[in-house]
C-alpha cells in the first residue's frame, strides 16, 4: 500500500492510499479517482515529502517520546480539517439532534407521512438510489445527505 498526496485541477490537496502506484495510474486514467471536496475527476500527484524510517535497531527507543512525535505528524481523522469538513459535522450533528433516524424503514416511513399515515416529523435514513427517484417522482420531499449515518450497534 502506498499513500499519495493528491491535488485536483482546482487546487484542492486530500491524501488517499493505493495498491501500488500503477494502481493509482490505473484507476486515475479511467476516471475513477476524484476529489473529495469538488468531485473533479482531474487529480494528479501533487509534492510530498518521502515519509522514511530513520530508527536503527540497535539503538534505545524512548517510547514515550516516540508516541508523542507520531501523535503530532499523523493528521487527525476524528476532527474536521477543512471548513467544509466543519460544516458537514455541523449538519450531522444538527440532523442527528433534531430527527428521527429510521435506518432502512425510510422509504415506508417517508411514504405514511407524504399520504398523511403516520404523523409529520423529521426523518433520516438509508434508501437505494432507486428507491430515493421513486419517492421523489411521487412528490415525496426528500434530499440526499452528505454523510452516512452512525449505524446502532443494539
Amino acid at each position: 500500500m502506498i499513500k499519495f498526496t493528491l491535488k485536483c485541477d482546482q487546487d484542492h490537496r486530500f491524501e488517499s492510499w493505493f495498491k501500488s502506484a500503477s494502481a493509482f495510474d490505473a484507476l486515475a486514467q479511467g476516471g475513477h479517482v476524484s476529489c473529495v471536496v469538488c468531485g473533479s475527476a482531474q487529480v494528479g500527484k501533487a509534492i510530498m515529502a518521502p515519509r522514511l524510517s530513520t530508527h536503527k535497531a540497535d539503538a534505545p527507543q524512548d517510547t514515550e517520546a516516540k508516541k508523542t512525535t507520531e501523535a503530532a505528524t499523523l493528521p487527525v481523522l476524528s476532527k474536521p480539517q477543512t471548513d467544509i469538513e466543519k460544516a458537514i459535522s455541523a449538519l450531522r450533528k444538527q440532523v442527528e439532534t433534531s430527527s428521527d433516524y429510521v435506518g432502512a424503514d425510510f422509504v415506508k416511513e417517508a411514504r405514511a407521512m407524504h399520504a398523511g399515515d403516520a404523523p409529520e416529523r423529521s426523518i433520516y435514513g438509508e434508501a437505494r438510489l432507486d428507491q430515493a427517484r421513486a419517492l421523489i417522482e411521487e412528490g415525496v420531499p426528500l434530499m440526499p445527505l452528505p454523510f452516512r449515518p452512525k449505524r446502532s450497534t443494539q
